[in-house]
């Protein structure tokens, strides 16, 4: 299984971007996603997941940013809008073979069993 992230880039504040997570190599469509980030001198935290389902988001990113999945492209995507300088940071995909997780799961880095290389996002003021 891999998982690659792409889409990342530069962007200004209040403006929007779209990441895509592309996974190979998985036998059916029963896995989920999280997107994670890791700004600059902090952890790295969970900001959003899809199962079959159901779709989850941190916080700091609720009614900015919308992940969805296209089954037939393998593709999971993180739109992304009205950023902010927080949203400054490396973005990692990962996965888990299964359809769902609970929502007391889905922001545990080890719950996930596959990781995409990252993909950097820098809001500019």
């Amino acid at each position: 299984v891999q998982l690659q992230a792409s889409g990342g880039g530069l962007v200004q504040v209040g403006g929007s971007l779209r990441l895509s997570c592309v996974a190979s190599g998985f036998t059916s469509d029963y896995y989920t996603i999280g997107w994670f980030r890791q700004a600059p001198g902090k952890e790295r935290e969970g900001i959003s997941y899809i199962g079959e389902s159901t779709k989850f988001y941190a916080s700091s990113v609720k009614g900015r940013f919308t992940i969805s999945r296209d089954n037939a492209k393998n593709t999971v995507y993180l739109q992304m809008t009205d950023v902010k300088p927080d949203d400054t940071a490396v973005y990692y995909c990962a996965a888990r073979r299964g359809p769902r997780m609970i929502a007391s799961s889905w922001r545990q880095e080890d719950r996930y069993e596959y990781w995409g290389q990252g993909t950097l996002v820098t809001v500019s003021s």
